[in-house]
């Protein structure tokens, strides 16, 4: 690929601003026979946004809160990898909280990505994405629009499987937080047979998102959040079914490798607002407070990222 960027002066100061959405976990998320480890993304509107101010006189890339290094470090590479100056700051805004599950960091980073691509003239390959945040740590694949199959560990897409269907999430936060490149290095305790379950659930998974039936994307949620009580268990899974069960919702979801445990409902259900007030009232009724979470279908037109 020819590198190529616009000229600057030695004091001129360029501003780009990017954002990127979160996801509340993932729909799916196991092994497969052949032991690829892969999710499947459930990205929500809520965004980490990146502002870029580029200063060539900048002696080094100053990052905002201090502690997004893994930002810093991936806007650098970018940043050099194109010969463009490393100085200046960035400055990140996220709605996303951290350590739960709800893909802040790799939403920080594309969001820094996208604020880049914003302050100067070059559209950065998605492979070339990839690549340098392989570097850094795993990632939840949001850097694709829509629902799609990802080999985390790896950093490699699988498959592209459509818009989310408008989905609503009645969500807990079971607490504390949880270190993702440690839990992606552990060992999964999954055998044979469930490796092959969930090959199937990642079939049903992408035919669910292909034709939007949302009872069977439920479906699927749920069991693999069932089957993720082996590797982070979540306490409240069984209030969880029993509140999804008695206002009709379509299934369960987790972050798995967070601390977030909810339940779905379909906002294309005709008794959807009444499910939703029932919902808040059963949660009250356990004594906890639901936090409402909402899909993000595909809304990308032009060229240009609107989500």
């Amino acid at each position: 690929m020819i590198k190529e960027a616009k000229m600057v002066c030695d004091n001129e100061v360029i501003t780009g601003v990017g954002r990127a959405c979160g996801t509340f976990g993932e729909f799916l998320q196991g092994i497969l026979p052949d032991n690829q480890e892969f999710l499947v993304t459930f990205p929500i509107n809520r965004f980490s946004t990146c502002y870029f101010n580029s200063s060539p006189s900048a002696q080094e890339l100053e990052v905002f809160p201090p502690h997004k290094k893994k930002t810093r470090q991936l806007a650098i590479n970018i940043l050099s990898y194109f010969n463009l100056p490393t100085g200046g700051r960035l400055e990140i805004d996220s709605e996303l909280v951290e350590g739960k599950g709800l893909a802040s960091s790799t939403a920080d980073m594309v969001a820094a990505i996208r604020a880049i691509e914003d302050c100067y003239p070059i559209k950065i390959p998605i492979y070339l994405l990839e690549e340098m945040m392989r570097r850094i740590e795993p990632s939840d694949g949001i850097m694709y629009e829509g629902v799609v199959s990802y080999y985390h560990r790896e950093v490699k897409i699988r498959g592209n499987f459509g818009s989310c269907p408008p989905l609503t999430v009645l969500a807990i936060d079971e607490g504390g937080v949880v270190d993702t490149i440690e839990f992606n290095h552990q060992i999964k305790p999954f055998d044979q047979k469930e490796k092959v379950e969930y090959e199937r659930l990642l079939q049903q998974a992408e035919g669910a998102i292909v034709v939007g039936d949302v009872n069977l994307l439920g479906q699927v949620a749920t069991r693999s959040t069932e089957m993720n009580q082996k590797v982070r268990p979540k306490l409240l899974i069984d209030k969880m079914k029993r509140i999804n069960q008695e206002i009709g919702g379509v299934g369960i979801v987790t972050a798995h490798s967070g601390t977030y445990i909810g339940v779905l409902l379909s906002d294309t259900d005709p008794n959807y607002i009444d499910k939703l007030k029932k919902g808040i009232e059963k949660f009250k009724s356990f004594g906890l407070s639901a936090e409402v979470f909402h899909s993000l279908p595909s809304t990308r037109e032009g060229g240009g990222w609107l989500w």
